[in-house]
């Protein structure tokens, strides 16, 4: 079998708040329970897990490949929330999406001020 990502640990300050942040946005199943988890699964079966720490949150970086259409609902829904968002990982270009590859991709934070990414082109594929 190949080496496949299956999942990885999200930290955050309140896992059923992040959680329904990220399926309400990208319209994904409603988090399921594992132990002391909240997962939240994509469509190529890698999940994140949420967990509450009561430690300091180390801000992380989430990108999810998408369809042109997916990017068009995503971004509305990043809009009707009056959510910040950026063309950039540093979040130096305020108000904007990226056009890199040919496709679009643009940048928010949840509520623990992880990076959150949407793309509709792999980076490096060339337009």
């Amino acid at each position: 079998m190949p080496v496949q990502l299956n999942h990885t640990i999200v930290h955050t300050t309140d896992q059923e708040r992040s959680a329904r942040f990220l399926t309400e946005l990208l319209d994904l199943p409603e988090p399921v329970r594992f132990g002391p988890f909240l997962v939240v699964e994509v469509a190529n079966g890698v999940s994140l897990d949420y967990i509450t720490s009561q430690d300091p949150i180390a801000e992380q970086h989430y990108a999810f490949l998408v369809s042109e259409e997916e990017f068009d609902q995503i971004f509305g829904r990043i809009q009707e929330r009056g959510l910040d968002y950026w063309a950039d990982p540093f979040h130096s270009k305020p108000g904007e999406i990226n056009h890199n590859d040919g496709g679009r991709g643009v940048y928010w934070d949840d509520p623990d001020g992880h990076n959150l990414e949407i793309i509709t082109r792999p980076y490096g594929s060339g337009a």
